[in-house]
């Protein structure tokens, strides 16, 4: 087991509120990914604790017409379904350590379908015109990283128009290399935009509206 007793019985009683379903969809592969069956351990001892929660497992090269349907390029991949996110709640690679905290106010916010936001950042995402992916890269030791990816997780289920991505970078290294990653959190949006460190709502705000506002693609 890789979730203990204890926290199985908080966690139980934590997503015992859910309101809406919520579908994990994993992608993975079998001989190339370390990390793929940890992944679905945990995400399987997850989806037993609420029966809200379900979960499906895809092989990325074997299933590839879904795999391309999603748009996975990586394993493991993870999308946070529910009828008010859609597939715009994202994790590549295994969501553990401080990460798995994020993991679990996901599934809460996109079962909820409202995001936790100021009423002027809901506003401003409602006038976005182009498509805005934002690309959080963490490492499962990080503090700060869980602030920055549940923010990024919020401005996709408060917009249709925007994709956040959780990235663990040492399990990436390639994509690290190429968003010059030296320190997380680090965030990039539309494959442009980078901050680093946690990010207040307001400064995340301003850098996906001047990014939309530019017209940089992803």
């Amino acid at each position: 087991m890789i979730i203990d007793a204890a926290t199985a019985e908080e966690l139980k009683k934590t997503l015992a509120g859910l309101d809406a379903p919520v579908k994990l969809v994993l992608f993975k592969e079998n001989l190339l990914c370390q990390t793929c069956g940890p992944a679905e351990d945990l995400l399987r001892e997850t989806a037993a604790l609420s029966d809200k929660v379900t979960l499906e497992v895809h092989n990325r090269v074997t299933e590839e017409a879904l795999a391309a349907e999603y748009g996975v390029t990586l394993s493991p991949a993870l999308f946070i379904e529910s009828p008010a996110s859609g597939r715009r709640v994202r994790f590549f690679g295994v969501p553990a350590g401080y990460e798995f905290v994020s993991l679990i106010e996901a599934i809460q916010a996109a079962s909820a379908g409202k995001a936790d936001l100021q009423p002027e950042t809901l506003a401003a995402l409602e006038g976005l015109k182009g498509e805005v992916n934002i690309k959080v890269f963490v490492t499962p030791g990080c503090p700060y990283c869980p602030s920055a990816v549940m923010l990024a997780h919020k401005f996709a289920i408060a917009s249709p128009r925007v994709t956040a991505e959780m990235i663990e970078v040492e399990e990436f290294r390639d994509l690290g290399a190429k968003y010059e990653v030296q320190g997380v959190p680090k965030i990039v949006i539309n494959g442009k935009t980078g901050l680093v460190g946690a990010q207040p709502e307001s400064m995340l705000l301003k850098a996906v509206i001047d990014t939309d506002a530019a017209g940089e693609g992803k």
